[in-house]
């Protein structure tokens, strides 16, 4: 029995009332051990540059949510610090981005329109837009949209549905953004050409708003359309050279701030708005807004933009945050990044902010610029607090015209996802055809539609391709063996389905899962291991949402106590990350008998060729048997390179067996193979892949021989015959005959292989 049960009861009850607390709240955890030394510079460097960049952006995407700006920056500000305490990503920056800020807008137009605002002018007929009326009922709707939206992620975190991400395929992601973009300029077109139009709402929304504005160019607003030119050529201009010289900058220049300040101070001292009528961003208020319930009685009517809201944001956020977990070697925890997430809007949204995520560029120069740990996020709420308390009535007289071409030179790097096209082209024509639907679906049916529709059709090409293979299976026969024996140093991993988009991150994860769970010290288990740990020890292996956990170095003898050393991960070595072993780095170990608690904050950045749970002389080659793989999509290639390449930084080789040549040429067409990645790791079986290993690592064969397969599986079409065979070992004196799957195309292979 293992030894956690043969603690006292209340023991266990407080050790398992602490491990769900700091599962919770991951500050709880990491804060205590936070090194103002080692990490305060960094981090406070870091979370000045992006408190920076929220400034303009949350400013400009309040024009996209059609919210006045001052809301752009309490959505910078109050999300961000709720993430710090849940949180589970140490580098992503959450507040304002495009695709979600167009989001929202679309429910505000659509709940709030100008018609509904129009009040007589005095002594005429003639009418105006209730401007004030307006903008606080688009704030109610917003905000009771956000926490709708945000009570959604936290229920789908607490009930464990962090794997719903999963079903937004890379190519439906890039081509939702790609679509949502669109969206954003049409949406700010009108404040580039200084027109006054309608935004629709509903199927077809895009082309009846881009029709009005061509309509009314005509009436273009000149000395408006000057000040987004110089704008925009400026901002372009700056960024480019800011890329150029990056390299030798320890900071990005804030090319944003600076346009917005130099705008500002322009339209001061020319009086833009009384001299040229172009239009400001106006009064901004000072200090903070109360909270404010939202209003329950719009909850029926954006409960789809809601769930929308809940299902992209929680997608883009934990995307980025697993990018970031995966290149510095610790692990985000999916349902506690929901709940982060959730707990983010559903707070936010008392405070009159609207729906956030986590932003591709804040979050690139907060991990660019040194940034360690969310105490860079909470940083960045500083400035901007600030700014709310004491500058915000500073950018009163900043033309909308400057804020909109921010938003327009932002939208470049999604504009730039067009190349996709092109790119599964050439890979695969059914993600090609996915990415057109999607972007056609939701350019036509606006985006909580469009979303529905691209996730409905990518399950169902799932289903085609899937049903199209298991309508060929014809027999199952099963075979029986006496004793099973493992191939010192290699590990063949088997998955009984096909590995694509929904299921390739877990593929990856079961895939370190079996690594890591191989693990296991001479002479004893699990107990004897936890035995030999001391309590504060023994804490750290049993913490959830960690950063760290232990490993021994060397093994333990009896007569020898092991050293241990501090990784990367989380809880077990199970958790660990393959990001881990890109960034080895010399350091300290530190012994049982040490106070491992002093020293964690200097060890939080080390790593071990451990960190997958297995010492690194266990094994040396890892066999992915695909026999049940009949396709494999752009997402599932990425991730097979991404374990090739991982692996390969620890001297673990992978190798593939078993592939159909429908999926070898999908590799082909993906652009998997490579100098580093050559067929020569492609085997047509698990067995030639097997002696291959023991070839290449010099090793005999064992003494003991090859016994009759386990079970045989066999296809049968029109044009394939396909023998699928798991292979075991088992100890026998006499000579035996094995079958051994051919090629998956047209023919068989039958050897017999005598072992004396």
């Amino acid at each position: 029995m293992s030894n956690h049960f043969s603690l006292p009861r209340g023991k266990r009850h407080w050790c398992w009332l602490k491990r769900s607390v700091v599962g919770c709240l991951p500050v709880l955890y990491w804060l205590p051990r936070y090194s103002i030394w080692d990490y305060g510079m960094p981090d406070l460097i870091s979370g000045i540059s992006v408190g920076i960049m929220h400034l303009p952006q949350g400013m400009a995407y309040a024009l996209l949510a059609s919210l006045p700006p001052v809301f752009g920056l309490y959505t910078s500000l109050y999300p961000a610090l709720v993430y710090f305490f849940f949180g589970t990503s140490r580098h992503i920056s959450i507040g304002t981005f495009a695709v979600l800020s167009i989001m929202v807008g679309s429910v505000t137009e659509r709940l709030a329109p100008d018609r509904n605002f129009l009040v007589m002018l005095n002594g005429t007929n003639l009418t105006e837009v209730n401007i004030t009326a307006r903008d606080s009922y688009r704030v109610q709707v917003a905000a009771a949209t956000t926490v709708l939206g945000g009570l959604i992620q936290v229920v789908l975190g607490l009930v464990k549905f962090g794997f719903v991400g999963t079903y937004l395929s890379e190519p439906l992601v890039r081509a939702y953004t790609t679509a949502a973009a669109a969206h954003a300029v049409v949406a700010v077109i009108a404040q580039l050409f200084g027109l006054s139009t309608t935004r629709f709402s509903g199927p077809l929304s895009l082309v009846y708003t881009l029709v009005e504005v061509c309509s009314k160019l005509p009436q273009t607003h000149l000395p408006t359309l000057a000040v987004s030119g110089v704008s925009m050529v400026f901002l372009i201009a700056a960024k480019e050279i800011n890329s150029a010289i990056s390299a030798r900058l320890p900071v990005p220049i804030p090319v944003e701030l600076i346009t917005i300040v130099a705008a500002t101070v322009i339209s001061s001292y020319t009086h833009l708005n009384g001299n040229y009528t172009i239009s400001v961003v106006g009064e901004i208020p000072s200090g903070l807004a109360a909270p404010r319930l939202p209003d329950a009685s719009l909850f029926k009517e954006v409960m789809g933009d809601a769930f929308a809201l809940a299902i992209v944001g929680y997608a883009i956020s934990i995307s980025l945050g697993k990018t970031f977990a995966l290149k510095h070697g610790y692990k985000v925890d999916s349902n506690q990044e929901l709940v982060a997430l959730g707990l983010s809007n559903a707070v936010g949204g008392f405070f009159q902010c609207y729906a956030v995520c986590s932003s591709m560029s804040r979050s690139l120069i907060q991990e660019s610029t040194g940034g360690k740990t969310q105490m860079a996020g909470m940083a960045s709420a500083v400035i901007v607090l600030v700014t709310v308390l004491k500058l915000g009535p500073l950018f009163q007289e900043l033309p909308k015209a400057v804020l909109a071409a921010i938003v327009f030179v932002n939208l470049k790097g999604m504009f730039k996802q067009y190349y996709d096209i092109i790119t599964l082209w050439r890979s695969s024509k059914v993600d090609l055809v996915v990415w057109l639907v999607t972007w056609v679906s939701t350019l036509l049916f606006n985006l909580d539609m469009g979303l529905g529709a691209s996730i409905t059709f990518a399950v169902l090409t799932v289903i085609f391709r899937t049903h199209q293979w298991v309508t060929i299976t014809l027999s199952f026969v099963c075979l029986c063996v006496w004793q099973v024996r493992e191939v010192p140093g290699i590990t063949i991993f088997h998955s009984s389905a096909t590995v694509y988009f929904a299921n390739a991150d877990l593929y990856l994860e079961a895939l370190k899962g079996k690594a890591a769970g191989q693990w296991k010290e001479p002479g004893g288990g699990d107990g004897d291991r936890e035995e030999s740990l001391g309590d504060d020890q023994r804490g750290w292996c049993g913490r959830e949402n960690g950063t760290v956990f232990v490993m021994p170095t060397t093994p333990r003898t009896p007569d020898d106590q092991c050293s241990w050393e501090y990784l990367k991960g989380s809880k077990d070595p199970d958790c660990a990350t393959l990001g881990a072993v890109s960034e080895l780095q010399d350091g300290d170990t530190t012994t049982l008998g040490s106070s491992s608690e002093d020293t964690l904050s200097r060890e939080l950045d080390k790593v071990s060729l451990g960190s997958l749970g297995k010492w690194t002389w266990d094994i040396h080659s890892i066999i992915l048997d695909l026999s049940t793989a009949n396709f494999i999509d752009t997402v599932a290639i990425k991730t097979m390179r991404n374990i090739f390449h991982d692996f390969g930084e620890i001297d673990v080789t992978v190798y593939m067996a078993g592939c159909q040549m429908s999926v070898v040429e999908q590799l082909e067409l993906g652009g998997f193979f490579s100098e580093s990645i050559t067929k020569g790791r492609l085997f047509a079986t698990v067995h030639d892949a097997v002696l291959h290993c023991l070839g290449h690592q010099g090793t005999s064969m064992p003494s003991y021989e090859y016994s009759l397969v386990r079970d045989v599986h066999v296809y049968s079409s029109i044009v394939d015959t396909i023998w699928k065979t798991v292979y075991c070992f088992e100890q026998m004196n006499h000579v035996c005959k094995y079958v051994i799957a051919g090629d998956a195309v047209q023919h068989q292979t039958l050897r017999t292989l005598t072992e004396v």
